[in-house]
């Protein structure tokens, strides 16, 4: 096993959920980094160390997989995984479509997503690698969901919803999901769902 894909995977995620916990509990008060940074070389130093340290984890990560499997999951994991991406990627399309009514219930869809995620892929990938990867997005999800409540962060609740958020969402949602179903997941990660 290369050491420069173990040290890249985890310094990869030891900066990119760093930057991200950081930006979650930093002050906001006007007396913290961004006053003393500026917010425009704060959002770029920010940026550039989420992107490296995203690059770092991905690149070590591929070249990890599988890193130390544990056991095969059984097969009607699978099922529940695929079931379970089809709301995370309709959640993810809400987060970015006008406000509609599934973003004023779930009020921040982006996270509700990414917990969503982590663990459709925790259920159906059993080595120490996946773990680490899917295991760390899902606590930072739950960590982060505690930081946005705690500093009354109420998201698209107060938003008026409208069903054109809703429609785009879906369509959207369903049609990414078919596409990464069927060609986008093996030509990005080369892993054939249908195999």
């Amino acid at each position: 096993m290369d050491m420069a894909y173990i040290a890249a995977f985890l310094g990869g995620l030891l900066v990119f959920f760093g930057t991200h916990l950081f930006s979650a509990f930093r002050r906001r008060d006007g007396q913290g980094v961004v006053a003393a940074l500026g917010a425009g070389p704060y959002k770029g130093l920010y940026s550039l160390l989420t992107i490296a340290g995203f690059i770092g984890l991905v690149w070590g990560y591929a070249n990890l997989k599988p890193w130390i499997t544990l056991a095969d999951p059984p097969g009607f994991m699978r099922h529940i995984a695929m079931a379970l991406m089809i709301p995370a990627i309709v959640l993810l399309v809400a987060a970015y479509a006008p406000a509609g009514f599934i973003k004023k219930a779930v009020r921040h869809p982006m996270l509700t997503a990414v917990k969503i995620w982590a663990l459709a892929h925790l259920l159906v990938n059993w080595d120490v690698g996946s773990l680490i990867l899917f295991g760390s997005f899902l606590v930072f999800g739950v960590i982060d969901r505690i930081a946005v409540k705690r500093r009354g962060d109420v998201g698209a609740a107060e938003a008026t919803p409208n069903v054109l958020g809703d429609l785009i969402a879906l369509a959207v949602g369903l049609a990414l999901y078919g596409v990464l179903v069927y060609e986008l997941h093996y030509i990005l990660f080369g892993i054939d769902l249908y195999a």
